[in-house]
């Protein structure tokens, strides 16, 4: 996998609407992961969007996910810049740089499925998600 740039979208509970509103706006392949497929507990988030990935055949990438039950929704300012790639492609390098200055919100580490990740807000205030892709075993 190469590093790549793409745009990720908090959605207020209607991610899986949105999302697929954009496939059929844009076509594409679209995976939908929800929070309970990685067996977090309760009703009332087992079914909300935790990742989302849209691919076209035209090599965009669009992401989005439902925002969390803690997180306070902004519409407008719902929107991240996820950096994802593999291990060898200088992603945690940029995590060092770029987290200078700023506020790290999720520590870099493996997570429940199985890749690195962690979240931060840059100096200028802008959200971040990088995602370091593990070998498969």
């Amino acid at each position: 996998m190469t590093s790549r740039l793409n745009p990720y979208l908090a959605f207020n509970g209607n991610a899986r609407e949105a999302m697929e509103f954009y496939r059929s706006a844009l076509g594409g392949e679209l995976t939908v992961n929800t929070f309970g497929d990685f067996g977090a507990p309760g009703p009332d988030l087992a079914d909300k969007v935790m990742h989302s990935q849209l691919e076209t055949e035209a090599g965009l990438t669009l992401m989005g996910a439902d925002s969390a039950p803690d997180t306070d929704y902004q519409p407008g300012s719902a929107i991240s810049v996820s950096l994802t790639g593999d291990a060898g492609d200088g992603l945690h390098e940029a995590w060092e740089k770029l987290t200078v200055g700023g506020n790290i919100t999720v520590p870099l580490e493996k997570q429940m499925w199985g890749d690195e990740f962690g979240q931060f807000i840059d100096r200028f205030g802008i959200p971040w998600m990088i995602n370091i892709a593990q070998p498969q075993d």
